[in-house]
């Protein structure tokens, strides 16, 4: 997968945005206003995504590809390589980012996702 199609994939999801709150390099994707991915813009090598802490664990002694997230929070995000994980892995992961930070979302917030679905 390239930049430019994780990209689409991404802010086709209900309530996304993009921007670069860090710097000009980290492009970070949130939903309702909350970070689900994080990739450095130039050079697409690897993306963080949140993930379940149980299931964060079990993802990095599966794949060698899936280190703790750099710069996060090792407990709740990954680091994933790009070039060594399929396109459906990385499609399912960043659905599982996505989700968890939903779920997270105040109720109201959440009412207001769903209207934009």
């Amino acid at each position: 997968m390239n930049i430019e199609a994780f990209r689409a994939y991404c802010l086709s999801k209900p309530g996304t945005s993009e921007g670069f709150p860090f710097d000009e390099r980290t492009l970070v994707f949130k939903v309702m206003d909350k970070m689900f991915a994080l990739t450095d813009v130039d050079s697409f090598e690897s993306v963080n995504l949140k993930c379940d802490p149980d299931r964060a664990v079990e993802l990095r002694e599966q794949f060698d590809f899936v280190l703790p997230g750099y710069h996060m929070s090792k407990k709740h995000w990954n680091t994933v390589l790009v070039d060594l994980a399929s396109d459906q892995q990385l499609k399912e992961w960043t659905d599982h980012s996505y989700d968890l930070v939903v779920s997270g979302l105040p109720k109201k917030v959440k009412e207001e996702l769903v209207k934009m679905k």
